[in-house]
């Protein structure tokens, strides 16, 4: 069976490529048969394609080109983008979670957890100041947190700690679950926002800079708060043009950067060349949100704004990306969210779960979901 020679769409054959990785061209050879009809593939050389271009097999025998969507709204900044389909990263990453989070409600409920009070708890309609001010009281953050902190990194994982602890699941990753060579893109998404009143998601595109992630959760919170789901790329910081996505800019600069106290450190930097940098360094976020929220409170002009960040870009690709550590317990609390993982772990240790599913749902296998359940255990960590 696996070598009979099937015929697929051609046509939607040519659009899974287009969406596939470049190196496709040099694994599958006769690619090029296949699309000018010239020849077939296997059954099984079809199975493998599929695989590798991250296409349920059955796309390639429809009739047409499969229109695809996301469970959730999905918010562009720039109205060109609006249209795009998202990319099976995208689309297989929001399944993924979904999937975490539909065990982790039951896993909650069945507990007799209660559900989640301050989720769905503000409207886009009410004051940043106000909603901004909930967070806090709900994390357990001063107004002035983040200029507590040592530095900026020290603020980001603080602020995912307090996330966690008040029962959101904060993941952050650069791939799809653990494939190294299926990149998430940046410009495609920042981040998405599952909306659940017993677990609430936020996922973080990794391969953002570790500065702007803190701008991001700080979006996606807000999003908890209104109680709406949505992925989005906030190109420049910017929304897209709708209120929920505005007012959740809105109430991440509030809650990051109050404008009482960014008004109270402004003229003591604003005449310096690296006043951003003083603003960023103060309020521990990047320097891009310090330009930002200037802008945001008209202290500086929208032409200053873009010319500062177009340089900050540049600044950025010519260093080039810096290179992480390789901890493995970091990384892996990271990409499952670390609340998450605690609980399949428990889970499994009370026999409420099998190995094999809590393999599926952490996509850690054998020895190395032994060495991740360890640190919950007392065994490494």
């Amino acid at each position: 069976m696996s070598h009979t020679r099937v015929q697929p769409n051609l046509d939607v054959l040519s659009w899974a490529l287009q969406r596939a990785p470049a190196s496709l061209t040099t694994k599958f050879r006769q690619l090029g048969k296949w699309l000018s009809g010239e020849a077939q593939p296997t059954l099984r050389q079809l199975e493998a394609l599929a695989k590798a271009a991250g296409v349920p097999l059955g796309y390639f025998f429809l009739d047409a080109i499969p229109t695809e969507s996301l469970p959730i709204p999905f918010f562009r900044t720039l109205p060109d983008a609006t249209g795009q389909s998202p990319s099976p990263d995208l689309a297989e990453t929001i399944q993924m979670m979904e999937q975490r989070q539909a065990w982790m409600r039951e896993y909650l409920s069945e507990r007799g957890a209660q559900p989640l009070s301050f989720v769905g708890s503000a409207s886009a309609q009410d004051e940043p100041e106000r909603v901004a001010g909930l967070m806090r009281q709900t994390l357990g953050m001063a107004t002035d947190w983040a200029a507590s902190q040592r530095t900026w990194s020290d603020a980001l994982h603080a602020l995912r700690a307090r996330a966690e602890s008040a029962g959101v699941l904060v993941v952050v990753n650069s791939v799809v679950g653990n494939n190294t060579r299926r990149k998430l893109s940046v410009d495609e998404f920042r981040g998405f926002v599952l909306v659940d009143e017993y677990a609430p998601l936020a996922f973080i595109n990794g391969a953002d800079g570790k500065a702007a992630q803190m701008f991001t959760l700080a979006h996606e919170l807000a999003h908890v708060w209104l109680g709406r789901s949505a992925a989005f790329d906030l190109r420049a910081l910017q929304p897209a043009h709708d209120e929920v996505e505005e007012a959740c800019n809105r109430i991440a600069a509030e809650f990051l950067v109050p404008a009482t106290a960014f008004r109270e450190v402004w003229p003591r930097v604003a005449a310096d060349s690296d006043r951003f940098q003083r603003i960023a360094r103060h309020f521990k976020v990047s320097e891009v949100v310090a330009a930002r929220r200037a802008l945001d409170l008209k202290a500086i002009s929208r032409d200053e704004f873009f010319r500062f960040y177009e340089a900050y870009r540049a600044q950025r690709r010519a260093k080039g990306a810096s290179a992480t550590g390789g901890d493995f317990f970091a990384t892996q609390n990271l990409r499952l969210s670390r609340r998450f993982g605690e609980a399949v772990v428990r889970a499994v240790q009370e026999g409420q779960l099998t190995y094999r599913d809590a393999y599926r749902l952490t996509g850690l296998y054998g020895e190395t979901f032994d060495k991740y359940a360890a640190q919950f255990l007392g065994g490494q960590r």
